[in-house]
């Protein structure tokens, strides 16, 4: 009976010590664990919209705990006088990203990104879109005319063309701020995101044919391959590019078989046969 209670009481201890151990190195862990950094960092006083210039009265600071977020900006001196390109909201921290460079100042000029240019485009409620090329929306551009060497009198006649597509619109008249209602708004100009290189197929084409603005979906990228069609195709003249209507097609049928008719003549037990065109065929 002795033997049986030591057993009991040394297992008990060995349990005990084992707990009391795991204990020590949670409690341990813990207190010994650094604490995360506290570091103030500049943010939005209230709502801010893009093409503003940052005062003073428009920031403040608040505590971040532990890493910071990529380009956060710690002094508001380094954001004073600078132009926001993205809306900015009461207590969002202010990022590089979300600020033109400095000495750029604000407008549309600090929201057009390096390497980039704003070309203006004269439209009218038709070319324009009926006023839905409201800021941050996606264009495609069509051109039409007469092609260099052609009159209006050629076979061809006039042709349409897709010279860019998928292009941000970035203002609408003198608006740069982007309508989260979309909105429509009648505007004499406006300004597209463009390359240097389309800035100049853009200008010539602006002097030389008829511009049309064709809205599309902002989340649809793909630039697609279209030939290009003229005035003839749809009369059926020429040869119709992919996409054009069957219905649009010369239909090409082929003429009906000659009539012919087959006489058989029997002289005595000798049989001969004889095919003849009917007198309507031969006319």
């Amino acid at each position: 009976m002795n033997r049986r209670l030591t057993g009991i009481l040394l297992i008990a201890f060995v349990v005990a010590v084992a707990c009391s151990y795991l204990v020590f190195r949670i409690v341990g862990n813990r207190l010994g664990s650094p604490q995360h950094r506290v570091t103030a960092i500049v943010a939005a006083t209230g709502n801010i919209k893009l093409g503003s210039v940052l005062r003073n009265v428009d920031l403040t600071k608040v505590d971040i705990v532990g890493a910071l977020p990529q380009g956060a900006i710690l002094k508001p001196a380094d954001a004073v006088g600078r132009g926001v390109i993205a809306d900015l909201y009461s207590g969002e921290p202010i990022l590089e990203s979300r600020l033109a460079p400095k000495g750029s100042g604000g407008g549309l000029a600090a929201t057009i990104p390096d390497g980039m240019r704003a070309c203006a485009v004269k439209v009218d409620e038709v070319v324009g879109v009926a006023g839905f090329a409201t800021p941050g929306m996606r264009v495609d551009v069509l051109i039409s005319g007469n092609p260099p060497g052609t009159t209006v009198a050629s076979p061809q006649g006039s042709q349409v063309r897709t010279l860019l597509q998928n292009i941000q619109v970035l203002s609408a008249g003198t608006d740069i701020q982007r309508d989260a209602e979309g909105k429509p708004q009648q505007v004499q100009v406006v300004n597209l995101l463009v390359t240097p290189q389309q800035a100049e197929a853009l200008s010539l084409a602006s002097n030389q044919t008829k511009i049309q603005l064709i809205l599309r979906n902002p989340l649809d990228t793909k630039v697609v391959d279209t030939p290009g069609t003229g005035l003839a195709h749809l009369y059926g003249e020429a040869n119709v590019p992919v996409g054009i209507s069957k219905a649009l097609r010369p239909v090409h049928r082929a003429p009906p078989p000659a009539r012919v008719y087959l006489i058989e003549v029997f002289n005595g037990s000798k049989k001969t046969e004889a095919k003849f065109a009917s007198h309507e065929e031969k006319q």
